[in-house]
């Protein structure tokens, strides 16, 4: 009769010593901890070129606190929201239109990196202009936003490698070899290809990128281009913000085939929240809408409505209604994540938002900087331990870093 109290007692305690359920875990606590720890940088953010195109010459001036009030299509990031996501270092696009001039787009790229040093100096207490790994490591110890620089497009330096060295200079940390348009020495993945990936040029490009200790960007360039480029440098390499081609078959993301061949080159993809690139169903709408958009004010005289903007709005408001943008999940994202984790590796994933760069809506649970938290307690849920938290957050984008800085100086 005794044994009953005892048996219960024993019981009770192997019920204490089970594993705690994943759903009682507390998984902001979690994330909260690790990102003290390991500076959360993104690959991608367009702010800068977000403000030039809203804001003119009050770019220069408009508070940058607080901008969720501000008219107009929404913003994605102000600094309040930024200290709420906890971000710990942030390469700001300094994006131009690939569609300029190529001496246009290098006096606006240096506009671009202007503006952004200019947010920084105007705001020291919450940003630091980094360009290496010690510095954004320096930077998010002392409570600061590493602020880095990438250019987004190989036509920003107008063919010359000494533009090239300008923008190293300047402390740009990245270039991205192309951006929507092929251009004279690389393929783009959005545009009809003309050199079976890099040419002679583009891989002189490449090891000038290496030689400079600047990363080497294959988001938006063509598969062949990605081969060429990894074929051909010293350093690891970025995609600073693609997702995964195999759960979303979008050009601008990236294929189980290259995913492979990232190990040996040590390289990270930075995964993208641009709904088109995440989900194919939003794919598949963008380019019904873009296709509705044309049928009803084609010029110079296709269009259903041309010459009649009205009746062309109006039109294409009824499409709408009839077809409205499907939404895309932060659920989706974290699929994109997890398939480049078990392809290449939890070593070779990042975040590469987009935010400020792809319109809206954004995906639901992702609707701006303050939610990067959100996406890693997702993760958590479905698994994903501490450390690899920590290396998709930021560690695995500062061994690139680092490891970047040392082939550059092994070639000088």
């Amino acid at each position: 009769m005794r044994r009953a109290p005892v048996a219960a007692l024993t019981a009770a305690l192997c019920v204490a010593l089970l594993p705690i359920p994943a759903a009682a875990q507390d998984y902001a606590a979690r994330v909260a901890r690790i990102l003290r720890a390991t500076p959360l940088i993104d690959g991608h953010n367009d702010w800068p070129e977000a403000l030039r195109d809203r804001e003119g010459d009050k770019r220069w001036t408009i508070d940058l606190r607080d901008l969720s009030q501000v008219k107009g299509e929404p913003y994605d990031t102000d600094i309040a929201r930024l200290r709420r996501g906890m971000l710990g270092g942030q390469f700001w696009s300094v994006y131009v239109s690939a569609d300029l001039p190529g001496k246009e787009q290098v006096e606006q790229t240096l506009e671009q990196i202007d503006l952004v040093k200019s947010i920084v100096a105007r705001y020291p207490e919450t940003f630091a202009l980094a360009r290496t790994a010690a510095d954004v490591r320096r930077a998010h110890a002392a409570g600061k936003i590493a602020s880095m620089m990438g250019v987004e497009g190989g036509g920003q330096i107008d063919g010359n490698l000494s533009i090239l060295r300008t923008y190293a200079a300047l402390g740009a940390g990245y270039l991205t070899l192309t951006h929507s348009r092929t251009i004279d020495w690389a393929d783009s993945a959005t545009d009809d290809p003309k050199h079976n990936g890099l040419t002679d040029f583009g891989k002189q490009v490449v090891l000038e990128l290496n030689r400079l200790g600047m990363l080497v960007d294959l988001s938006h360039v063509s598969e062949a281009t990605m081969r060429a480029a990894l074929a051909t440098t010293k350093a690891p390499v970025i995609f600073s913000h693609s997702g995964a081609r195999a759960v979303n078959d979008h050009p601008r993301n990236v294929s189980d085939d290259v995913l492979r061949l990232l190990p040996a080159n040590g390289g990270v993809v930075m995964v993208d929240f641009a709904p088109a690139y995440v989900s194919d169903k939003s794919r598949r709408w963008a380019a019904d809408s873009a296709a509705e958009k044309t049928r009803l004010n084609a010029p110079p005289f296709r269009g259903l409505y041309i010459g009649q903007p009205d009746k062309a709005a109006e039109a294409y408001a009824a499409w709408l209604k009839e077809h409205p943008e499907p939404a895309v999940t932060l659920s989706e994202v974290a699929d994109h994540i997890e398939h480049v984790a078990k392809i290449a590796g939890h070593d070779h994933v990042g975040i590469g938002s987009d935010f400020d760069g792809v319109g809206h809506p954004l995906p639901v649970g992702l609707e701006d900087v303050s939610t990067y938290p959100k996406l890693f307690e997702e993760l958590m849920r479905r698994g994903w331990s501490d450390a690899d938290i920590a290396k998709l957050a930021g560690g695995n984008v500062l061994r690139v870093m680092e490891r970047a800085e040392q082939v550059a100086k092994g070639m000088k």
